[in-house]
């Protein structure tokens, strides 16, 4: 049972708000139901796992602006088979931005959203059950804008909100800041 090993982190992961805790449970009923959820073809929806790329500083973040999307994002992109989530937003991480100095700040998952996908010229509208880590990088290194991207921009928790305000942005921005309390608290 391929998603075992997802839904065991999922059991241990507890959600910020009840909105995630919704989304939370929605993704554990997807995993509990689809052997093959893993898979890009799967429909009506499949795991992706995303980065959430924070700066030496912890106050910004890389976005990207998505091609297929037409919005600014964090980094992403589909299991395609895997399981291992966190090695999946670290390669879509690596693949989307070319920085090398790309690492995890934690190995647990950092937020979960389930959220539709508009229909595409060959796919039909489905759901990402999406798993979203906790990364940094150094700011200052290069990157590269891949093909997936219109662009790529380190953007301040405060601004993300002027570029995508969705639900699931703003408790990410949130999260990042309540953590930057607390760790200038515990200083």
């Amino acid at each position: 049972m391929k998603q075992r090993f997802l839904i065991e982190q999922l059991t241990i992961y507890n959600p910020f708000d009840e909105q995630e805790r919704f989304k939370h449970r929605q993704m554990l009923i997807f995993l509990s139901k689809n052997s093959k959820g893993f898979q890009r073809k799967h429909l009506p929806g499949h795991v992706t796992a995303s980065a959430w790329v924070l700066d030496s500083s912890k106050s910004k973040v890389l976005m990207t602006h998505h091609v297929k999307l037409e919005k600014w994002l964090q980094l992403g992109g589909h299991a395609d088979g895997q399981n291992d989530m966190l090695s999946v937003a670290f390669r879509e991480a690596m693949e989307e931005s070319g920085l090398i100095s790309i690492e995890p700040l934690h190995e647990n998952i950092f937020d979960v959203d389930v959220h539709m996908i508009p229909e595409q010229k060959n796919f039909p509208a489905h759901f990402h059950y999406d798993v979203r880590f906790l990364f940094h990088a150094d700011e200052t290194e290069p990157f590269h804008i891949s093909n997936e991207s219109y662009n790529l921009q380190w953007i301040s928790l405060e601004d993300i909100s002027r570029f995508n305000d969705e639900d699931s942005i703003i408790r990410l921005i949130t999260k990042s800041e309540q953590m930057n309390l607390m760790q200038f608290l515990d200083s």
